[in-house]
């Protein structure tokens, strides 16, 4: 039975068809490692946790993406549980609904009155925001697209102790993001787009300021509190991924890399050898985009200016009615294009823009985790974006 991801319907088919093939892992480092070889960690999916075949040579890059993605939470319930297909959507559905409630704003329950199987091709869909996906589609840096890992770990989380809240994502979005500033401050070479991208990570950061903090205290925040083994192996991918962004792993680098490991106890741990990112690049370097640029940074700073004020330009008129709404925001960011802000108009600036983007289908995307990396961007775009007679009026 021939499957399409981008038709309603094809959850149901999948699970359906493959539940009984679904791989099971003794391990969680096994697991993590299958979850390497996948290559759903990375961006770019080529497997699916399965004992068989798929049927996938029709499938774009975000099909793939979306099948391992489910591929993978299927995994996971299989690894803890042994029921029914039934039981994992209604599990699934449960996690996401917990979520949901808690005002997670990338989920939305589209068919209310659907099926169950319906409900998830729903949120999965608004997760991974396949239709207009800058982050997947222009967003090259690997880590980023890393980061729908985060989920998983929150369905172990949710899986281990019949809870969850946004706490954990926010925890694990600040421990990733701290850890990826502090990984690119240890990069030999840096060039001015890794400069920038570096102020990107600072100015994004959603729940807290790791940027007015030092060193040593950004190690704590990324070591802080209870971590699974899955989390600590994918954290220490996310410094993994960040340092081997220009292709090259310099000897410090490795050595900071292997402090890393460590520090997250895997020092004695096979799956901290780095062999499965350099083999996966190795095997799929032609279709990752990432590296076949001249200058993925440089790249990736000239696409996502180039798409997200194409998508200022489609939701102008909604942008400016939400912006005149809010004069203060305004005339913070047109401050900003002056003068530097303090910390505290910054949070201002992020707070409004963000409920702004909540408001706006289309830009939600920027809420999704690492979404707040584009903030600076759409920034950018904003002063360009009001009627000259606009701003004056904001001066009175």
């Amino acid at each position: 039975m021939q499957i399409n991801p981008s038709i309603n319907g094809w959850i149901e088919k999948y699970v359906h068809q493959y539940a009984n093939e679904v791989t099971s892992y003794a391990t969680d480092e096994d697991f993590f490692v299958a979850c390497q070889q996948s290559g759903l960690i990375y961006g770019y999916v080529v497997k699916y946790h399965l004992n068989g075949t798929v049927e996938d040579a029709k499938w774009d890059t975000e099909e793939r993406i979306k099948v391992g993605f489910l591929s993978t939470l299927m995994a996971l319930y299989r690894k803890h549980n042994t029921t029914s297909v039934e039981e994992f959507i209604e599990t699934i559905l449960a996690f996401y609904n917990l979520i949901s409630k808690g005002k997670f704003s990338f989920v939305k329950m589209v068919w209310p009155d659907g099926s169950a199987y319906q409900k998830l091709e729903g949120i999965i869909n608004e997760r991974l925001q396949t239709n207009d996906n800058i982050l997947t589609k222009n967003f090259t840096h690997m880590v980023t697209n890393a980061m729908l890992f985060i989920d998983i770990l929150a369905f172990e989380f949710y899986l281990k102790n019949n809870t969850i809240s946004l706490d954990f994502f926010k925890d694990l979005e600040r421990k990733c993001l701290a850890l990826i500033m502090l990984s690119l401050n240890k990069k030999n070479n840096k060039s001015e787009y890794d400069s920038m991208l570096l102020k990107m990570f600072e100015n994004s950061l959603r729940y807290s300021k790791v940027s007015k903090i030092n060193q040593e205290e950004i190690i704590a925040l990324i070591y802080q509190g209870n971590r699974s083994t899955l989390e600590n192996l994918y954290l220490y991918e996310v410094a993994h991924m960040t340092l081997l962004s220009d292709g090259i792993m310099y000897e410090n680098e490795q050595n900071f890399l292997n402090k890393i490991a460590f520090n997250l106890n895997l020092n004695k741990n096979k799956q901290n050898t780095g062999l499965e990112l350099v083999n996966f690049i190795e095997k799929h370097k032609k279709e990752l985009p990432f590296f076949n640029l001249n200058h993925p940074v440089k790249q990736f700073y000239t696409n996502t200016q180039e798409n997200i004020g194409k998508l200022v330009s489609r939701n102008k008129t909604r942008l400016i009615k939400e912006l005149s709404e809010s004069k203060e925001l305004v005339k913070l960011l047109r401050k900003s294009t002056q003068q530097d802000l303090s910390y505290e108009e910054k949070k201002k600036v992020k707070k409004q823009l963000l409920d702004i983007c909540k408001s706006i289908p289309s830009l939600t995307i920027f809420l999704l985790p690492g979404g707040g990396l584009l903030l600076p961007v759409l920034i950018k775009f904003i002063p360009q974006l009001l009627p000259s007679a606009f701003n004056e009026n904001l001066n009175d």
